[in-house]
């Protein structure tokens, strides 16, 4: 695994742990907040490239197919080349992007650039994920993974604000001329400081089990991104086709995983029942976050008739106190283990769903930053401690699948969340317009969106009820040993 004799090189005294951690979150944070950097600016490209907006969404929409088709193969990557191959070649690959957009001439080259930009950050959270589960001891990691919980949720919630400030000051290019330093910047760290850790197997590369992984994630990703566009519907023809055409290919692609002797994506990390749990409590935590960017800002929009950046503004708080507290949350988890703060989050978050299913158009501001500070903190208590526990019970080899699976999560979860709860609102304001006297009155449709957010959250409610069940059965995780059929006795048996 390394050059020294130590299990984790973050024993080793010789060892600098401090510059690998800075030169790996310095180039997840810029990679990260790229995200959300261009959300505020889709409007400006729209006039400066004179095109209509489904086509500069795909901004949006080819960023997460390439996160979704990418991701899963990060596993194969991490075995096949080393730490410092897969990051500075990731890094150079978004930097590359980065300049392109910068210099772009038209939509078209723009579009590449921002698909390279979404390869390199496809692939840069899976590193640091297994880079950092390699160095550090499971009793450690929480602090540490707080850390990267912190980049994760920190960047996006200034992006849009950043956004704003740079498109109205120095134009939309320098959106991305002030992200390349600072990416360079890390790959020149990285080349200084980074070493290798784990070792490179080389797997043998199953052509099939790519092409079906493509298939698969990217046709959910891509079906479930229109669907939650509002100008389409998980109905739809061609929706329907992608979302069909992916899950089949889905079904296929885990059963080709479990007979091969070195999957693709080993799906056999499920054996493993807290690693299971921490999924679980991951996707409804990711559809319950996506999903109430959207409907709070639409809510906010129309019955409390607040403007977009009052609305903004609404929402910023919660996010910055959900970045803020996940290194406080690691090292809670290192201390006290998951159920301390996971169980009580758990609670928070469900009865705050049942809270917002109670709206109406007379709400207060206050309830809404509350209620949206209660959602960002219930989600910092429970999302790092619980991936952190989840990825502790697995053997070493299986942490390139386990953070791979993981990650892949991300992107699939939120379009389904978005698309998902975005349906239930359409389909109640409709069914109420339907019976209402004056369906064309402001304030029939007012009350058309109070009663969708209603519906939304009350089955949000219901979702998060289940993550507070799943979470009263988690525990304190511990390695499992490399033996396979040691690991897979002790798996089946808890």
């Amino acid at each position: 695994m390394s050059d020294t004799n130590y299990e984790y090189l973050a024993d080793d005294p010789n060892f600098k742990v401090k510059p690998i951690m800075f030169s790996l979150i310095i180039g997840a944070f810029f990679a990260i907040l790229n995200e959300t950097l261009l959300n505020i600016a889709l409007t400006t490209l729209m006039d400066v490239f004179d095109i209509p907006e489904p086509v500069v969404q795909w901004m949006v929409t080819g960023f997460l197919l390439v996160m979704g088709i990418l991701i899963p193969v990060s596993a194969l990557l991490l075995q096949t080349y080393t730490t410092r191959q897969m990051f500075l070649g990731t890094m150079t690959i978004f930097t590359v992007g980065t300049v392109v957009c910068a210099v772009a001439p038209n939509f078209g080259v723009l579009l590449t650039g921002r698909l390279l930009q979404a390869v390199g950050t496809g692939l840069l959270i899976p590193i640091i994920f297994n880079t950092f589960l390699l160095i550090f001891p499971p009793e450690r990691r929480g602090g540490v993974m707080g850390m990267v919980g912190l980049v994760i949720m920190f960047a996006p919630a200034i992006g849009p604000t950043l956004s704003g400030v740079i498109v109205d000051n120095l134009g939309w290019r320098f959106l991305f001329i002030t992200v390349i330093p600072f990416a360079l910047f890390s790959i020149l760290f990285g080349w200084k400081y980074l070493r290798n850790v784990g070792e490179v197997t080389k797997p043998k590369v199953d052509i099939l089990s790519i092409a079906l992984s493509t298939l698969g994630f990217g046709g959910i990703v891509l079906g479930f991104s229109l669907a939650g566009k509002g100008d389409s519907s998980l109905l739809d023809p061609g929706v329907l086709t992608l979302l069909i055409a992916g899950l089949i290919s889905l079904v296929f692609f885990t059963f080709r995983q479990l007979k091969l002797e070195e999957p693709l994506l080993d799906v056999r990390v499920f054996k493993f029942p807290m690693y299971s749990i921490a999924v679980v409590l991951f996707i409804i935590l990711i559809m319950a976050m996506f999903s109430s960017e959207i409907i709070l800002p639409m809510f906010m929009q129309g019955p409390l008739a607040l403007s977009p950046q009052t609305a903004g503004m609404i929402l910023l708080p919660g996010a910055l106190l959900n970045g803020l507290l996940s290194p406080v949350m690691g090292k809670l988890f290192d201390k006290f283990g998951p159920r301390v703060m996971i169980i009580p989050a758990a609670g928070i978050l469900t009865a705050t769903m049942f809270s917002l299913s109670r709206v109406t158009a007379d709400t207060p501001i206050w309830q809404m930053v509350l209620s949206y500070m209660f959602i960002m903190l219930s989600i910092s208590a429970i999302m790092m401690p619980a991936q952190t526990n989840g990825l502790n019970q697995l053997p070493k080899k299986l942490y390139p699948h386990g953070t791979a699976i993981m990650n892949t999560l991300q992107p699939v979860s939120g379009a389904i969340g978005v698309a998902v709860f975005i349906s239930l609102l359409t389909s109640r304001q409709q069914a109420y317009l339907s019976q209402a006297d004056n369906a064309a009155s402001e304030a029939a449709m007012s009350q058309a969106t109070v009663v969708g957010v209603e519906f939304v959250y009350l089955i949000a409610f219901f979702i998060t009820a289940i993550g507070f069940i799943v979470s009263l059965f988690i525990k304190r995780a511990t390695p499992e040993k490399e033996n396979n059929d040691e690991q897979q006795e002790v798996a089946e048996s808890m």
